[in-house]
């Protein structure tokens, strides 16, 4: 059972990828739910208010606790910043759940405006580049020993940026592929969660 964080963000539609690769997809906004999910999914939205809105349900220690102890996580877009140890623009006070050693830089593709779709070559998905969709996105700047990169957008004007990883149990992408209809991204992270599950 997986749990889909629901305080912001692109609930339904994460929600419906997972069950169309195999999931049961849960809503989390409690305690008690977090407690009885086997793996949780980080929807985008402003991570800001994800902070906010965690503490304020008491979500935020237990999520930390849940994360540093194995549980699977996948994080996209604001859900990848929330995954980060470690930020670069974040607001003053701001606070992540962690679990990635990664240094992560907000919005770092610019405004609402500036949004884009790219094919990617992401490692571990088969059957070709996956259409990502890219919504003031955020990139990772630096990953630490244990981090594995898994895609890289090649994009005018932004350089050679590091948009998906993976460390462990903890999966996470700068870019939206529950909007996309393309599944393979959820897939990936759910057979990670099988593979937690069977250790």
């Amino acid at each position: 059972m997986v749990g889909v964080l629901a305080l912001q963000g692109d609930v339904r539609e994460h929600a419906r990828a997972l069950e169309a690769v195999g999931a049961r997809a849960v809503p989390v906004r409690r305690p008690s739910e977090l407690r009885a999910v086997d793996a949780l999914v980080l929807p985008g939205g402003e991570s800001t208010t994800i902070d906010k809105l965690a503490r304020r349900f008491e979500l935020h220690d237990l999520l930390r606790e849940r994360i540093a102890a194995g549980m699977p996580a996948y994080g996209s877009c604001a859900g990848l910043i929330m995954l980060a140890d470690r930020l670069v623009d974040g607001i003053e006070g701001q606070q992540t759940f962690g679990g990635l050693d990664v240094l992560v830089r907000r919005n770092a593709f610019g405004r609402q405006v500036e949004s884009f779709e790219e094919d990617l070559d992401v490692t571990g998905v088969e059957g070709g580049p996956v259409r990502a969709a890219f919504i003031r996105a955020p990139w990772v700047e630096q990953v630490g020993p244990g981090v594995e990169v898994l895609a890289r957008t090649r994009t005018a004007g932004t350089g050679d940026r590091v948009v998906a990883v993976r460390s462990g149990r903890l999966l996470a992408t700068s870019f939206h592929p529950e909007i996309t209809g393309d599944h393979r991204v959820h897939a990936l992270f759910v057979r990670m969660v099988q593979e937690a599950a069977r250790q």
